[in-house]
């Protein structure tokens, strides 16, 4: 490593190579030698679930060829010694079997757990050892080996084991998507919400939460007739409109026809960037926007809600609310609509 350390920091300094000084999420690269300090705890990777925007621009870039994917993301590992897309700076999360855990580490794990890990791949020191050679690269989870490190402050769920791993996978990489909707929701009382990109993972999960929660109305943004069918058929939204989310003027009067007027929250869980501008002119005067998508310039959020002179909070979903995952898994089981969208695209991957 580029510093020594004589002990471990809980939050992982001591794993960053370059630069040194910031914390793993912002580094460079990471030291990911599997020998543990004492309040680490080591995983034998089993599966990755690269995060949606990360996956789209890799698959873009390449024009949909999963061997140059699948290249890049091996490379971009044995380079940082993480999963970090240097485009979107998103990662995603892993699955895996607990190794060894130090003896002074707090997570409440034993080795033979199968685990999965709820901080993002940017700040987890990771090594792949069988070349990804399993992956097609045309699929957001990408089975492999190695391992993975976790700190002292590193959050991780045991898996469940009534759900299928790669189900639940799917389901704790965007936990923290409904929790902080649930939240938004109580919070406004009984409020109408609009979710952009509500037939996917984290959409699906905001939706229900949202009704759970007590919205009002709510409306699913889509971007073409079949997920709106499938959105339809799930049955969580009061309205599904089709609309194209990089289309502000668009959006907007798709939204407040479905409402009859503008979301008193509008929640976005699309892809792909250019989605700013939109989600602020689709919400009412002192409502919220919730941003979860990593394809998201905040800069651009920020700066065209000024320029909208629109009275709007805007919160960016960090991945963390207490007991995120327990709830996400609990409106999979509760919710038949969310569970099957997640398996269809679990099949079609």
């Amino acid at each position: 490593m580029a510093r020594e350390w004589s002990t471990s920091s809980p939050v992982g300094l001591h794993r960053v190579v370059e630069p040194v000084g910031v914390l793993p999420q912002a580094a460079y690269r990471l030291d990911a030698r599997p020998e543990i300090w004492p309040d680490e705890v080591r995983v034998t990777v089993e599966r990755l679930n690269l995060d949606a925007a990360s996956f789209r621009q890799l698959s873009e870039k390449h024009g949909g060829d999963g061997a140059a994917v699948r290249a890049e993301v091996r490379d971009i590992i044995a380079t940082r010694g993480k999963m970090h897309n240097p485009v979107t700076g998103s990662g995603g999360m892993l699955v895996g079997v607990v190794d060894e855990v130090g003896p002074e580490s707090p997570l409440p794990v034993t080795p033979g757990d199968r685990v999965a890990t709820l901080v993002s791949l940017t700040l987890t020191p990771l090594a792949i050892t069988d070349d990804l050679s399993r992956w097609d690269g045309r699929g957001e989870q990408v089975p492999c080996a190695g391992h993975a490190i976790l700190f002292a402050r590193s959050i991780v769920a045991v898996l469940p084991d009534d759900l299928d791993p790669r189900l639940s996978l799917a389901v704790l990489d965007v936990c923290g998507a409904p929790a902080l909707t649930a939240r938004t929701v109580r919070r406004h009382g009984t409020p109408t919400v609009a979710v952009l990109g509500g037939a996917g993972k984290s959409g699906s999960l905001s939706l229900a939460a949202a009704r759970a929660a007590g919205a009002a109305r709510t409306v699913g943004v889509v971007r073409d007739t079949a997920e709106r069918d499938r959105l339809v058929a799930a049955g969580l939204a009061s309205e599904v409109v089709v609309a194209d989310a990089r289309d502000p003027v668009g959006l907007a009067a798709a939204v407040t026809g479905a409402l009859g007027g503008p979301a008193d929250i509008t929640v976005v869980c699309v892809d792909v960037p250019g989605c700013e501008h939109g989600a602020v002119l689709a919400t009412a005067d002192g409502g919220t926007v919730i941003f979860f998508s990593m394809a998201t310039s905040f800069a651009a959020a920020a700066l065209g809600a000024e320029g909208l002179a629109a009275d709007v909070t805007m919160l960016i979903g960090n991945g963390y609310v207490p007991g995120h995952a327990e709830y996400a898994l609990g409106l999979v089981r509760q919710v038949p609509g969310v569970r099957a969208l997640f398996e269809d695209r679990l099949a079609a991957d």
